[in-house]
């Protein structure tokens, strides 16, 4: 099937044509042994291209999209690559990426020759650069929101793409927006968070603008952002990107990859030596040839006024209270996977994909039904599709084009809806099976009837990088090698309590270690335990704070942490997906989050 090609912006696609040229050229003389490894990985991951477990010359791709936005040519080249170059699916990542695994180094060009004629680039979606900006899902169709960040987290996007600043940064530099303090973006645990907020002015007039978020990060020691200042006007807010930017290129620790990110610039100096430095470099900016200045021309020319609001508006971001009331399951569908409220009438539909994994006749799929429906197409950081601007009266006919390719299940807010990395599969850092895992405990909830229980978010990380974003969900688990009977089995750490939003964010507190075949039924049981015990609309935090924390949960399922004999149960011993004896087999980390 040939796929449709649509116009890109010439300049773009020039640079990307002589990008393409240049890493073809490197990886022939790579293979001749003309490059050597530790260069060739540097240019390799910098065009988004990351080494698997697997070793020898496969790779996965990893193609950004900004916003999450995706169009049906880009959905149609997707299908594509899953046939040709992959193993008949992608993987829809935590910050809106898509990635496809066991692609042939030798024919990553022809790949980035494809998505280059719709648009797309893996340019910098991975290695130490400016990573995939990212913005909420309804960004543009929220109710709620004070600004649409589409068009800035587009700009921002094109503004450090292969700019000479981001190419050699001490570590990987990520940027998240949300167009209002509910933070479905996840602003609150990135280099830089951008959150839209509104202030009057001494004259009495209300002015849109941001507060910028910095130096938070996930991963193994997880810090939350703080504050830069309290109002960041418009035409300020891409110069004090790049402020930050520069600052952490100048001080991050390049002698320590553990140390790099800018959590740990402000640990060593110290926010309010951080806050002056970006603040006064911001000042002389104007100086600079690379000042970006103003209100970017992505933002005047598509323009950043919010949705609005109009009628009964649909509660969103982590903790919201979901039922399902129905037997229908069309109606269920709506129930769970339909946002209401915008201004111009029009809704927001949910596409459940499950463990963010979508197959080439799904992707085919889901780029007939953008045709036919004429939608706005976002990814979501919990690995959904998000239709927009979808009439009402639409609903029906939509749903059922979704149920005949599989993506129609309630699954939006729902504990089905687990989240998961990709986990020893394919990571090179990855201690445990987390996708495997992820499987096992969505059958354990269908089994128990609790797929369906609302407000309770599961995310899983095959380690403690927290590419699953473990930190920051309900119920969070992290892979981890145990010992029992003299022999490695798998694990996890299990966290509770994670939460982002209002402009804060915490992290999950540690409950206690499980055996991986144990942690299926643990989940069950706090999910369970949640479901029948939590006052009505009542979050899960609050439900948590409620029955005494951690150490509660730790204590019901202290029996789960007992490993019997490998004699008695092999099967403790071996990993979901796998069929040998549990190994911990991590290799150098490439790339992580």
């Amino acid at each position: 099937m040939t796929t449709p090609i649509v116009p890109v912006p010439r300049d773009l696609y020039e640079e990307q044509r002589r990008d393409i040229e240049r890493f073809e050229t490197a990886i022939s003389e790579y293979l001749r042994g003309e490059i050597p490894e530790d260069v060739f990985r540097v240019m390799r991951l910098n065009n988004g291209i990351y080494g698997q477990r697997q070793g020898g010359t496969n790779q996965m791709v990893r193609i950004k999209l900004p916003a999450g936005s995706i169009s049906p040519e880009q959905f149609d080249v997707m299908a594509d690559i899953a046939t040709e170059f992959s193993r008949g699916w992608g993987h829809i990542t935590t910050r809106q990426n898509i990635q496809f695994h066991f692609v042939e180094l030798t024919r990553i060009p022809e790949l980035m020759r494809r998505i280059a004629a719709v648009g797309l680039t893996s340019r910098e979606a991975c290695g130490d650069t400016v990573r995939n900006v990212m913005a909420c899902h309804l960004a543009g169709a929220c109710p709620q929101e004070i600004v649409d960040v589409t068009p800035w987290a587009e700009a921002v996007f094109r503004h450090f793409v292969r700019n000479p600043l981001g190419q050699r940064l001490p570590r990987k530099f990520k940027v998240n927006f949300s167009g209002c303090s509910t933070d479905c973006g996840q602003a609150m645990f990135n280099d830089v968070g951008v959150v839209a907020v509104r202030r009057t002015r001494d004259d009495g007039v209300i002015e849109s603008g941001f507060r910028v978020y910095i130096a938070g990060g996930l991963g193994a020691t997880p810090h939350p952002a703080l504050a830069l200042e309290e109002f960041t006007p418009r035409e300020l807010l891409l110069p004090t990107i790049e402020a930050v930017l520069r600052v952490f290129d100048q001080t991050g620790n390049r002698e320590n990859k553990l140390r790099a990110r800018l959590k740990w610039v402000v640990d060593q100096l110290g926010i309010d030596e951080v806050r002056r430095r970006v603040l006064k470099l911001r000042h002389t900016l104007p100086a600079s040839a690379n000042w970006p200045g103003g209100i970017p021309p992505e933002v005047a020319a598509a323009g950043d006024a919010p949705a609005g609001r109009d009628g009964e508006v649909t509660p969103i971001g982590q903790g919201v209270a979901v039922s399902l009331r129905s037997r229908d399951p069309f109606e269920r569908w709506v129930e769970t996977s339909v946002i209401r409220g915008a201004a111009s009438g029009l809704v927001s539909v949910v596409a459940y994909a499950a463990l963010g994994d979508i197959t080439a006749e799904q992707f085919r799929g889901l780029a007939a039904i953008q045709r036919r429906f004429v939608s706005d197409v976002r990814l979501s950081n919990r690995q959904n599709v998000v239709f927009r601007s979808i009439r009402p009266d639409d609903l029906r006919p939509l749903y059922e084009a979704l149920d005949a390719i599989g993506m129609a299940r309630p699954g939006a807010e729902l504990a089905r809806d687990v989240v998961s990395c990709p986990g020893a599969d394919t990571c090179n850092i990855a201690v445990t099976q987390s996708r495997g895992l992820a499987k096992a405990i969505g059958e354990r909830l269908e089994e128990e009837g609790l797929a369906e229980v609302g407000g309770v978010r599961i995310n899983i990380s095959g380690c403690s990088n927290s590419c699953g974003q473990h930190h920051a969900s309900d119920i969070g688990l992290f892979g981890a090698e145990r010992r029992a009977h003299g022999r490695s089995l798998p694990g996890y750490q299990l966290l509770v309590g994670g939460f982002v939003g209002d402009e804060q964010i915490h992290f999950g507190q540690k409950a206690l270690r499980l055996p991986a075949r144990t942690v299926p039924e643990g989940v069950a049981r706090v999910v369970r335990r949640f479901a029948g015990e939590r006052d009505a609309g009542e979050t899960f935090a609050s439900w948590l704070d409620r029955v005494g924390g951690p150490a509660s949960i730790a204590e019901s399922l202290r029996d789960l942490d007992a490993v019997p004999d490998p004699e008695v149960s092999p099967e403790y011993f071996i990993d979901f997906d796998e069929t040998n004896p549990f190994v911990a087999d991590v290799a150098e980390s490439e790339c992580a989050t």
